[in-house]
């Protein structure tokens, strides 16, 4: 019974361990969720606002002016640019974004990707590892962007799919990421990075009247990659601020099924205990019996 004892104390202090790691990853969450929603929280609605006013201006410009990254074409050609995190233990956070993304490759371009010629560039290792060990065509320099997440690396992955966009070495370029809710709640989303999609009018609504200065060739030249830079950067936000929810809420599930399992391992002690101390009265018991007779 010794034996059976030692082994439950040991799983025991095992769980005690692991709990107190899950205890304090779950506050370490919390500290950088704060953080990262308050980051977001700030951003989104100045992304929203540019991001309307670049569909409104694509929509209302009717071919007057040259528009390179609304330029709608033959999709030959298509990068997706997924959003992972760089850790793990946060629930099923990273693998429901990367089923997204081969689900949005699978039911949008399945003859493309029969070719060869759909790319990934994944934001976060997570994506990085799992898409270059699945045999996909990975872009390779942009997936630590979270190691001191900038605006400015940030920007640097979204000029690199609007060049290659621009050069017409990509056709379509599809941004995957999670949205954040809030600490318990995120919501993946697939959505087009390039071409710039136009507003669904609806019938009988007036066209956004805008007044250009300088010129309008010269402004949108200049507007529209930033727009673009700033909505790429929001994701990249929301992608944080959507980690640390789902890290936090996993870590506390994590505590509170330790401490269902304290519960029963102590359970199991206490009866093995009780078992051994039965069974040593017995043989005393007898014992002293054989030695009266």
């Amino acid at each position: 019974m010794s034996g059976a004892l030692k082994e439950v104390r040991n799983r025991i202090k095992s769980v005690q361990s692991t709990q107190q790691i899950t205890k304090a990853m779950k506050m370490v969450s919390a500290a950088k969720l704060r953080r990262a929603q308050d980051a977001i929280t700030q951003m989104r609605p100045y992304a929203q606002k540019l991001q309307e006013m670049l569909s409104n201006i694509v929509s209302n410009s009717d071919g007057d002016v040259n528009m390179a990254l609304a330029a709608q074409r033959p999709v030959e050609n298509v990068m997706i640019i997924v959003v992972t995190s760089d850790r793990g233990l946060c629930g099923g956070y990273n693998s429901n974004l990367i089923k997204l993304a081969k689900q949005v490759i699978n039911e949008k371009y399945p003859q493309q990707f029969a070719k060869g010629k759909v790319q990934v560039l994944p934001i976060g290792k997570k994506g990085y590892e799992n898409f270059s060990k699945t045999g996909f065509k990975v872009v390779n320099q942009y997936w630590n962007i979270f190691n001191g997440l900038s605006f400015e690396k940030v920007q640097a992955a979204a000029k690199h799919a609007m060049d290659a966009f621009a050069n017409k070495e990509i056709d379509a370029v599809e941004l995957i990421y999670s949205e954040f809710k809030n600490a318990a709640t995120q919501r993946f989303i697939a959505e087009q990075f390039l071409p710039v999609a136009k507003v669904n009018k609806v019938e009988g609504q007036k066209n956004a009247d805008f007044i250009f200065e300088p010129g309008k060739d010269v402004l949108i030249a200049e507007l529209m990659p930033k727009i673009l830079n700033t909505q790429l950067f929001k994701a990249t936000l929301d992608a944080n601020a959507s980690e640390h929810g789902a890290r936090m809420t996993a870590m506390d599930k994590a505590s509170d099924n330790a401490n269902e399992l304290l519960k029963t391992l102590k359970i199991s002690y206490n009866r093995a205990r009780q078992a051994a101390i039965t069974t040593e009265l017995t043989e005393i018991v007898s014992g002293a019996a054989a030695l009266q007779g």
